[in-house]
């Protein structure tokens, strides 16, 4: 049979509890039948002393003859007491704890009754009064000996009650002691050898003797142990270097991923250049980030964003020019660099606000040279080979990107100039009109001429030399308008020329001024903005009796331009039918664009038009320049 101390921790705890529960189950038990004995035997006690009292009732109406069914009913309710006695009344209850002395003297007391009813009970009856001493004295007696047992009861009672007491503080002791050594301390145990491999100590072991769950837990933990400490001992260096590699690869392609998700969803070079900057420099974990755009020529570096800098280094560099200093290097020498920043001349701007180091990218599509991102560290670090090739997958991402803008830019000024041709040819088409007006003049001159009317033919003659300069005025002014290109690279060049055509026709002196440098226009933004100008001119020539006109143009920072003229003038609010119809042209043409119009005229002293554009107006344009169309054989 096998030992108690080999039995399953289960089965332990289980015979522990079952052996208390039996024992708490049986002490309760008896306290329950004992307290059942003292209520019955009290309540005989209670019985027991009606049974005086009825007695003395009893004997007063002995004295009276005439309390005769007062008498028989006492004696009824003696007979019904010495029977509720004798057998008792479970549902009170009610039983009197028998042994030898209570039978006795419950004998006694019913004996001794059923002598003196006859007598008590008849009509003449005059007991006297050591009689009723005599049976209420047994009675007495019949309770004393009650009360006696009861008291023995009484006393059984409290030494099941300690008993219960003693086996409830026994069985917690017990318990916590099994509970101690059966499961507390196997438990502690492991947790201090688990504790030891979590240390990296793989020497760790448990006592696995025990037969019980324990003991096989034990045994697995060993197994485990042993197992873990050969693979460490074998593969630690191995992971290491695997999740370091790793860990380097899943950063640098989750950068690729965002950077490249977000250049994919940017529509305008702002959004494209600021969400850029935000990303890289949250990338790199630099202090600083500028993002700059050079133009075909590579004369100079302009700002498109900027990261974390103070407001003045991003103002101080707006515009850097090409080799001023470490940012913005030639297109030849354009590679990746880490320039530390100390006591050099060129990087006293951004030594004096606590840069230490400076990581140069440039920005690189076909072997062209776009622009450069900057990187500012206040703490110098070191850039390995795998975080260079990272940055400049980025750049090269950004410029695909700024190509794909660029390309659809020239999309869009493709089909601009292909419904400006459209136009062209159906506003040449309207000429008719005008055609048809001078075939009637030609008509009445020759019915002049027929009647020898000198008059009337120099008169309509007249008027067919103005209709033919007229409308050799409109075609030239409606060609040049829709024919007109933008510069791929500047607005200054087509408006240049748009000046040179105006006082080449109206002989007015012309000027042009520009003032700062800023990011291109978008060719469909250029074409309206020539369009605004050449209206413009087109009212001075026609209206204004000016001898010089200037064109102002701001790049930065809002590209602004401004046309003024030196002729009369006029009241706006009283000006003629056609004034306002050329200005209600350049509104709807400014609109286009999200640009606004305004005019400034007094008579006598000029009129000045202000074309205002959006700060989202510039965009990148790379392409070469293209020539301007010759003037149609219609047109000539």
């Amino acid at each position: 049979m096998m030992s108690p101390l080999r039995w399953p921790l289960a089965t332990k705890l289980h015979a522990l509890g079952v052996t208390f529960l039996v024992l708490a189950m049986g002490s309760i038990a008896l306290t329950l039948w004992v307290s059942w004995q003292l209520e019955g035997g009290a309540a005989a006690v209670n019985e027991a002393g009606r049974m005086r009292m009825q007695t003395y009732r009893l004997a007063l109406t002995l004295s009276d003859p005439q309390e005769a069914a007062k008498r028989r009913a006492a004696a009824e309710a003696m007979d019904a007491s010495l029977e509720r006695l004798r057998a008792g009344d479970p549902s009170r209850p009610l039983f009197v704890p028998w042994n030898a002395d209570t039978r006795e003297r419950f004998a006694e007391v019913r004996s001794r009754w059923h002598a003196l009813r006859p007598a008590w009970t008849s009509e003449q009856a005059r007991p006297p009064l050591e009689e009723v001493d005599a049976f209420v004295s047994r009675i007495d007696r019949f309770v004393g000996e009650i009360e006696q047992q009861l008291s023995e009861w009484t006393g059984v009672l409290r030494a099941v009650q300690l008993t219960l007491v003693a086996l409830a503080i026994a069985s917690t002791v017990v318990f916590f002691y099994a509970g101690h050594l059966f499961v507390l301390e196997p438990l502690q145990r492991l947790q201090r050898a688990v504790a030891r491999i979590r240390d990296d100590d793989f020497s760790a072991r448990v006592d696995d003797r025990s037969p019980d769950e324990f003991g096989q837990l034990g045994h697995a933990f060993n197994t485990m142990a042993s197992h873990l400490e050969a693979l460490y001992q074998q593969l630690e260096a191995k992971v290491a270097e695997k999740t370091e590699r790793l860990e380097v690869k899943r950063e640098r392609l989750a950068a690729l991923y965002e950077v490249s998700a977000f250049i994919g969803e940017a529509d305008t070079l702002t959004e494209l250049a600021d969400g850029f900057a935000r990303q890289v420099r949250r990338i790199a974990r630099a202090d600083g980030v500028a993002v700059r755009w050079s133009g075909a020529g590579n004369e100079r570096y302009l700002m498109l964003a900027a990261d974390g800098l103070p407001g003045a280094l991003k103002q101080r560099e707006q515009c850097v020019p090409t080799g001023d200093c470490h940012c913005g290097q030639p297109a030849l020498q354009a590679r990746t660099r880490v320039i530390p920043i100390a006591n050099a001349t060129q990087a006293d701007r951004c030594g004096a606000l606590g840069y230490r180091q400076l990581l140069s990218v440039p920005v690189v599509l076909h072997q062209k040279v776009l622009g450069e991102i900057d990187l500012f560290f206040k703490v110098p670090r070191e850039v390995g080979d795998e975080e260079r090739s990272l940055y400049e997958a980025m750049a090269s991402h950004l410029a695909s990107r700024m190509e794909s803008l660029r390309t659809a830019a020239l999309e869009k000024e493709t089909a601009v100039a292909e419904e400006r041709t459209l136009l062209a040819q159906e506003l040449h088409d309207s000429i008719a009109q005008s055609l048809a007006f001078l075939k009637i003049q030609v008509s009445l001159l020759k019915e002049a001429a027929r009647k020898q009317d000198h008059t009337r033919m120099e008169r309509t003659i007249g008027e067919l030399e103005a209709g033919v300069k007229e409308s050799y005025a409109d075609v030239r002014e409606l060609l040049l308008h829709f024919r007109t290109r933008a510069s791929s690279e500047d607005i200054l060049g087509a408006l240049r020329t748009t000046l040179q055509k105006f006082e080449h026709q109206s002989g007015v002196h012309a000027q042009l001024r520009s003032e700062g440098h800023g990011l291109p226009l978008a060719p469909d933004v250029q074409i309206q903005v020539l369009h605004v100008v050449q209206e413009a001119l087109s009212n001075i020539r026609k209206h204004a009796r000016a001898s010089e006109v200037s064109v102002t143009v701001q790049q930065a920072p809002q590209w602004c331009i401004s046309v003024h003229d030196n002729g009369r003038g006029f009241d706006i609010d009283a000006a003629r039918p056609e004034t306002h119809v050329g200005l209600r042209i350049m509104r709807e043409r400014a609109e286009r664009i999200g640009a606004q119009v305004h005019m400034v005229s007094t008579p006598g002293a000029g009129t000045t038009i202000s074309l205002v554009l959006p700060s989202d107006a510039a965009a990148l344009h790379t392409t070469e320049p293209e020539h301007e169309h010759a003037d149609s054989p219609a047109g000539r």
